[in-house]
């Protein structure tokens, strides 16, 4: 999930990651947030109207159409937030996301999805950035006792902390997640989205 701005910064290192068969997925333009934030106090959730978010996040489809050439169907929203405005002004821009892409990711939620009754627009997401991978097997172990849709997502990737999924973490999930033993399905978010709709 991208942001044009720091997509354009490294754009052959993307371009590599679409050749190679990865998701790109929309994270709007601009990474508007909640203005509580300090590093969205210029561009916080409760100055957007509806029609702004939808400006924000078609700009970003078009860049990345564009840059990549590939037109995203799925997204991610920025910090897990989903409303714009403020007190009785405000309102959700999930029906938004519902309008244009076949998944709206969220963030830092604490349960798995459950394909038989889930929001496609509102998928759950769990944050791993700084676990260890027995955290991140529990998860797994949860999701698949009952038969959930387990979306894990995460930031850079390094040996620290902070907004880090850690590679002895990463190296350790994708050796479990890969033994067919397991029983688990890997795909693509739009792909599970994809199956989950044509099996309702």
């Amino acid at each position: 999930y991208i942001s044009p701005g720091n997509m354009e910064q490294r754009l052959s290192d993307w371009e590599k990651i679409v050749a190679d068969g990865h998701e790109i997925g929309n994270h709007t333009m601009t990474h508007p947030c909640s203005g509580n934030f300090s590093f969205a106090r210029n561009n916080a959730l409760e100055d957007y109207t509806l029609e702004r978010m939808e400006d924000d996040i078609l700009s970003a489809n078009e860049i990345i159409m564009k840059k990549l050439g590939v037109s995203p169907s799925t997204f991610a929203y920025p910090c897990g937030q989903k409303f714009v405005g403020r007190g009785l002004n405000t309102k959700s821009y999930i029906p938004l996301v519902a309008k244009h892409f076949i998944v709206g990711r969220s963030a830092f939620d604490e349960v798995h999805n459950n394909p038989s009754f889930m929001d496609l627009a509102q998928a759950t997401g769990i944050d791993i950035d700084s676990a260890s991978f027995e955290k991140v097997k529990s998860f797994i172990e949860r999701a698949l006792l009952e038969g959930g849709w387990l979306i894990l997502f995460g930031h850079e990737i390094g040996t620290n902390g902070g907004q880090t999924i850690l590679a002895d973490t990463l190296e350790r999930l994708c050796q479990y997640t890969q033994d067919p033993a397991n029983g688990i399905w890997i795909d693509t978010v739009a792909n599970i989205g994809n199956y989950i709709l044509q099996n309702r």
